[in-house]
């Protein structure tokens, strides 16, 4: 089971007061069977510690004066219980939120429960990160309007030159240093969702995934992912990729223009790893980027698949867009080969960062799951990442008008 109350620290954390303030007195209705049994009951209650859960009869029973949030039951499959149920929100205090646990759920019935009225809908059996998530938004304190708007984050998205270069590892541990440095509040978004390991690389197996955002239903730009996401001991957060292999149409351009909106709100710098395809949503989260990072190795077929990523981002209206190209893992193996001067040549541009081979090290720190300083410092990797880091902590030179920037 999910160690929740790592993960939602806000409600009841030392150091939380305001937000343990603002929720204490709040009052939750749980239906009959809408979240599950007793222990499933306990556990929820157990990561709001300022909230009183209280167990309903009935799969949706009438709200008791004063509930901040009602969680219900409804069968999706029946058309009688889901009119039923469209006419009770219809009614139900607009003090209530109500949060529909949706059994045989299909995206009509949701669509027509949120015009309704209901404030979330999510699939039965609902997952404890799901309910947390939506939980944590309905009862959170809304921003004064007045409330000055925060500086927006960096987003840098990680392009692979082809599988296998290393850029997810690359990702997490310049991530690392770039937060243990203390410039922002750093995270890393894992979008590879077929394939994505940053949280195992950071061993954080049980870190809150981009599917249990989506599953809470709500918008995810409105995810509180500031506290809901998992802290590395760096300092750097982290959003899983799903843990099961998912559809790649999982995502559209929407979700993430919306995910990215919230997370820019949430930290300073977001490191954002991408499969290696191209698809309608991959195509918008470079668009949306501040910076790419174009990670390659050196051989002749690795240079001819930088070339055709150049070429792409070109074809895309990319070509302005600050990028940072990475030679990750090179040998001098392969320097006898392929020099690096004339693979730029080749590509027609120098490389901004070169990472040197250092796979033992590397390995360590992956299996581990800590910044490369802490098993060995000082080596020609580290003082690598670290000037990766830096590159990526910095601010973003304004777009040149053709031509690819540097840095």
């Amino acid at each position: 089971m999910v160690d929740m109350p790592k993960m939602f620290r806000g409600f009841g954390a030392p150091g939380g007061a305001g937000v343990e303030t603002a929720v204490r007195g709040r009052r939750v209705g749980v239906a009959d069977g809408a979240i599950g049994g007793a222990e499933r009951f306990a556990s929820i209650a157990a990561q709001f510690p300022h909230v009183a859960f209280e167990p309903l009869a009935g799969s949706w029973p009438e709200a008791p004066a004063g509930l901040d949030v009602l969680v219900v039951s409804l069968e999706g499959g029946s058309t009688t219980a889901v009119e039923a149920g469209m006419r009770r929100l219809s009614v139900i205090s607009p003090q209530t939120a109500v949060v529909v646990a949706l059994h045989d759920a299909d995206v009509t019935t949701t669509r027509r429960l949120v015009r309704a009225g209901a404030a979330d809908v999510l699939t039965y059996p609902i997952s404890e990160p799901a309910l947390a998530l939506s939980l944590e938004r309905l009862l959170a304190p809304r921003a004064p309007a007045a409330e000055p708007a925060r500086p927006k984050g960096e987003v840098v998205a990680f392009l692979k030159a082809g599988g296998g270069v290393g850029a997810s590892a690359l990702a997490v541990q310049a991530a690392a240093v770039a937060a243990t440095r203390g410039a922002a509040e750093v995270c890393v978004a894992d979008l590879d969702l077929q394939f994505g390991a940053a949280a195992l690389y950071l061993d954080l197996p049980e870190a809150i995934t981009l599917a249990d955002c989506m599953s809470s239903g709500a918008n995810l730009a409105e995810t509180p992912f500031a506290t809901a996401l998992a802290r590395h001991r760096s300092g750097v957060r982290v959003l899983a990729a799903p843990r099961e292999i998912v559809a790649l149409e999982m995502l559209t351009p929407e979700h993430v223009e919306a995910l990215l909106n919230g997370l820019r709100r949430d930290f300073g710098l977001v490191l954002v790893d991408l499969p290696a395809v191209w698809t309608a949503w991959t195509n918008q989260v470079l668009h949306l980027a501040d910076r790419i990072v174009l990670v390659t190795q050196m051989s002749v077929p690795h240079v001819q698949l930088v070339k055709r990523q150049l070429r792409v981002l070109t074809a895309q209206g990319l070509e302005g867009r600050p990028l940072t190209l990475v030679c990750n893992g090179l040998t001098s193996d392969q320097t006898g080969l392929v020099s690096v001067k004339a693979a730029e040549r080749a590509i027609g541009r120098e490389f901004d960062v070169v990472i040197p081979e250092d796979r033992k090290t590397m390995t360590a720190a992956i299996n581990e799951g800590v910044e490369l300083s802490s098993v060995r410092k000082g080596t020609k990797l580290e003082k690598a990442v670290g000037e990766l880091a830096g590159k990526l902590a910095a601010l973003s030179p304004p777009p040149a008008a053709g031509g690819w920037l540097r840095g």
